[in-house]
């Protein structure tokens, strides 16, 4: 039986899910509790919510720092991957380890595993696909050449930048070295 609860942040309403092996699912902030919990349920329509217990409460605390930008390591939290394809859970074991404020690629993932650059498509899919995004900070993994990528959460690669911003990542082309004179 899947649970669930529903919280504001100080960048919108975000949603957690569990059993009792863990958090199964978690939804990035809308602009209501409304369409948080629309979309959480479109993905566990059969939870129920409920007050979570002391670790999710944990969990909840830990993402409300987050979004209010404190530096916020989440990789302690105890997760049910239950059904998750076993490659996809070694992304997801490797995407873990990326700490507040760094960035890798799908590709540098994908090497990181013992994979080759083929696998990084795979990589990508299994960020696609993460059911508990910022928890598994899949925002930290960038396509080739530091390109931001796509991004599956509401408000797509824009909220990518913003959370990566929050964390004092500057994602785009660098700055030139030279500027123009202006005449």
């Amino acid at each position: 039986m899947h649970h669930y609860h529903i919280f504001e942040t100080a960048a919108g309403y975000c949603g957690i899910a569990w059993r009792d092996a863990g958090i199964t699912r978690f939804q990035l902030p809308t602009a209501s509790a409304v369409a948080t919990e629309r979309l959480l349920l479109r993905r566990l329509p059969e939870a129920e919510p409920r007050e979570p217990p002391p670790t999710v409460e944990e969990a909840v605390a830990a993402v409300k720092r987050y979004f209010e930008g404190e530096e916020t390591d989440f990789s302690g939290f105890e997760l049910d991957l239950a059904g998750q394809d076993a490659f996809f859970r070694q992304i997801y074991a490797a995407a873990r380890r990326i700490p507040w404020g760094r960035t890798t690629t799908y590709g540098a993932l994908a090497k990181e595993l013992g994979a080759g650059p083929e696998a990084a498509r795979d990589v990508g899919q299994a960020m696609a696909k993460n059911p508990v995004a910022l928890i598994i900070p899949c925002h930290r993994v960038l396509a080739a050449g530091g390109k931001i990528g796509g991004f599956s959460a509401p408000g797509g690669s824009s909220a990518k930048m913003r959370m990566l911003e929050l964390e004092g990542v500057r994602v785009g082309p660098p700055e030139p070295a030279q500027q123009s004179l202006g005449f």
